[in-house]
């Protein structure tokens, strides 16, 4: 049982390290984006924006994959998926994705919420 409460820190340790490396290393294809979907990442590209956060999400991700970092990680990579998830419904206007990294990413830090006390408490 204890292995499974793993399973989301895993879960979403893969996809940040595999959709942040392809930012860089281009081996999933991506279709291109298009109306407004297209004009906000050719913002957040243009800015730099976005390969900053691609970084993060690779350097968040090899931090979900070490014990010690974990809860750090997902303390910092949550506002990332909420962003995903925020753009597929404002934006893309197609859930997607986002909604998996969510509730993946609010199953382990309830699964870890002992390690957040400090942080709430008076």
């Amino acid at each position: 049982m204890k292995n499974l409460s793993n399973v989301p820190v895993f879960l979403l340790a893969i996809v940040y390290l595999v959709f942040g490396a392809n930012f860089f290393l281009h081996f999933i294809p991506m279709p291109p984006a298009t109306g407004d979907a297209a004009t906000f990442f050719g913002v957040i590209y243009s800015t730099g924006f976005l390969t900053f956060v691609k970084v993060l999400e690779i350097i968040l991700g090899a931090m979900l994959l070490v014990k010690a970092t974990r809860p750090l990680a997902l303390l910092l990579i949550a506002p990332i998926s909420v962003n995903i998830l925020l753009f597929e419904v404002f934006i893309a206007h197609q859930p997607g994705i986002g909604v998996l990294l969510v509730i993946l990413n609010a199953l382990a830090i309830y699964h870890l919420k002992n390690r957040y006390m400090g942080i709430v408490k008076e």
